[in-house]
């Protein structure tokens, strides 16, 4: 009995090294302290100095720039400066919602981002389950490379492209005029234009969407896809009880973050083309927020729209990450 703890106590003391200063036991192999962090640090500080403009980049610009919320509740003017301004309280927040012009924009938005969520969501999910069925190598990374392109051109270039296209003297009514038939267009049509717009937006970003289902798609083992087919399971039924499972959490994540940006639908993209169909089919928050902020030098009536947009996004946020734990779901946080 005596051996066998001098034995245990041999092993014991052997996992544990010699007790520092201060009477504490340092085990081996997973050493802390100033010098293990000074070590980690010099290992990593080439990949901390590549963070270090990003990380400055969202103090500077998204966090720091929060700050200037205040003018919302200021009748701001630029020479005064920030502080020096009149506080108004919520002046400008009644205003704005007596304004039936705010109302019209936040329609427009609510109404185009129903299109892009119901229209152009699936359209990445489809395109990468496509693009995964393909087995020739070649033939999906030609696809890949062609359906990725759009994504690096501005928005200049695509509404460009479009109406080279669409337009009223267009690619379209050319050769619709001359088979001397009747032209249409289709760009400068008020009730085409948020249609146009999702049709836009799919084409520009679906291939880009496709990325992050891609990889979800690659770690589902190939095994489950045969021994479903084997169990009798055809097409549908292996999509349903193979693959849907994989890609889900993707797709509530990415379903949840696109909520909270679900009043920003494409501010490039909606300026280019407000003075052809007009502001009644054109205007979104973002417009109204620059055209009165910017240019109609409205600061304080501006920064409130801004706010009430970002106040929405956040709720829309936290309301979604609730409702997908409720089903099981990770969500985007705890």
């Amino acid at each position: 009995m005596a051996i066998a703890e001098r034995d245990v106590s041999g092993r014991a003391g052997a996992a544990e090294a010699p007790a520092g200063r201060g009477g504490r036991v340092r085990k081996r192999g997973g050493a802390t302290g100033p010098g293990s962090r000074r070590k980690r640090l010099r290992r990593d500080l080439v990949l901390l100095l590549m963070m270090a403009p990003g990380v400055a980049y969202f103090v500077v610009f998204h966090y720091g720039a929060m700050a200037g919320n205040v003018i919302a509740f200021k009748d701001y003017v630029p020479f005064d400066g920030l502080w020096a301004s009149q506080w108004v309280g919520l002046t400008n927040f009644q205003t704005m919602f007596a304004d039936t012009a705010f109302w019209h924009a936040v329609f427009n938005t609510l109404w185009i981002a129903v299109l892009q969520l119901v229209f152009f969501f699936p359209v990445p999910i489809a395109l990468a389950m496509l693009l995964h069925s393909l087995t020739r190598d070649s033939v999906r990374r030609f696809v890949q490379s062609v359906a990725y392109l759009p994504h690096f051109l501005s928005w200049v270039i695509v509404v460009s492209v479009f109406q080279q296209v669409l337009g009223e003297t267009g690619l379209l009514n050319t050769m619709l005029g001359d088979a001397h038939l009747h032209t249409v267009n289709i760009i400068g049509n008020p009730t085409a234009f948020k249609p146009l717009v999702v049709a836009q937006v799919i084409w520009k970003d679906c291939g880009w969407g496709t990325i992050i289902f891609l990889a979800a798609l690659s770690q589902v083992d190939e095994q489950q896809y045969e021994a479903a087919a084997i169990d009798g399971a055809g097409p549908w039924r292996r999509f349903w009880h193979v693959t849907l499972p994989a890609i889900r959490p993707i797709m509530v994540l990415l379903l949840i973050m696109r909520l909270g940006d679900i009043l920003s639908v494409g501010f490039e993209q909606m300026l280019l083309q407000r003075a052809t169909v007009g502001p009644d089919a054109a205007e979104i928050i973002d417009t109204f927020v620059y055209y009165k902020g910017i240019v109609g030098g409205d600061f304080g009536y501006a920064a409130a729209a801004g706010l009430f947009k970002g106040v929405i996004g956040a709720l829309l946020v936290f309301a979604a990450n609730k409702v997908a734990h409720r089903l099981g779901e990770q969500g985007v946080y705890r």
